[in-house]
C-alpha cells in the first residue's frame, strides 16, 4: 500500500473581515514601530543605570567597611613610623611589638634581597648567551661561508642545486662551531 501524502490548504472564497472598531483603534493609537522601540531601549537603558547605581552603592558599601577594619585593626608599620604613639604595654624589650616589626622587617628584606639576586642571576644567564651569540656571529670562517652560499645562489637562482659545494662548506664550518661550543660547555 502506497503511502498517501496528506496536504491541508485553506482556501477561502470569501475575503477576512476585521471589525471597524478594530480598525479604527488600530488608526487611532499613536504608537508606531519605532516609538515601541524607543520605549523598549529607554525602559532598558533605566533598568541599567538603576542596577549600575545599585552595584556602585554596594561597592561603596563594602569599601567603607573595608576601610573601618583595616583602621581599626592594629597596625606595625604606624607604630614603627610613630613611636611616641606607643600604648603603655608596647615596650621597647627583646618581646615588644617594635622588636618584632623589626624582625618582620628583616624578613621582608631578605626575601628582597633574594629576589633581586635571582633577577641579577637571570640577566647575568641571559648576557651569556647574548655573548656566545655575538661570537657566532664574529667567527670569520662562517661569515665568508654563509657570503658564499648567498653569492652562489645570487649568481645561480635559476639553478641553486648548483651551489652544494658553498652549502657543503658552510656546514663544516657549523659542526666545527658546534665542536668547539661543545668543548667549552662540557669542560
Amino acid at each position: 500500500m502506497a503511502k498517501a501524502k496528506l496536504k491541508l490548504t485553506s482556501t477561502s472564497d470569501s475575503p477576512v473581515n476585521f471589525s471597524p472598531d478594530l480598525i479604527n483603534a488600530l488608526q487611532a493609537s499613536p504608537e508606531t514601530d519605532s516609538t515601541r522601540s524607543k520605549d523598549l531601549e529607554l525602559h532598558i537603558q533605566q533598568r541599567v543605570h538603576s542596577e549600575l547605581a545599585r552595584l556602585d552603592a554596594e561597592h561603596s558599601k563594602r569599601l567603607a567597611e573595608l576601610r573601618e577594619q583595616i583602621s581599626a585593626s592594629p597596625d606595625s608599620t604606624t607604630e614603627s613610623v610613630h613611636p611616641d604613639a606607643r600604648t603603655p604595654d608596647q615596650s621597647t624589650s627583646p618581646g615588644g611589638v617594635d622588636h618584632k616589626a623589626a624582625a618582620e622587617g628583616d624578613k621582608l628584606r631578605e626575601l628582597s634581597r633574594q629576589s633581586v639576586q635571582k633577577e641579577v642571576d637571570m640577566l647575568k644567564e641571559k648576557l651569556k648567551r647574548r655573548k656566545l651569540k655575538e661570537e657566532v656571529v664574529q667567527d670569520k670562517a662562517i661569515e665568508k661561508a654563509r657570503g658564499d652560499v648567498i653569492k652562489c645562489l645570487r649568481v645561480n637562482d635559476r639553478r641553486p642545486l648548483d651551489c652544494w659545494r658553498e652549502v657543503e662548506t658552510f656546514k663544516e664550518e657549523v659542526g666545527r662551531l658546534e665542536k668547539d661550543f661543545l668543548g667549552k660547555v662540557m669542560d
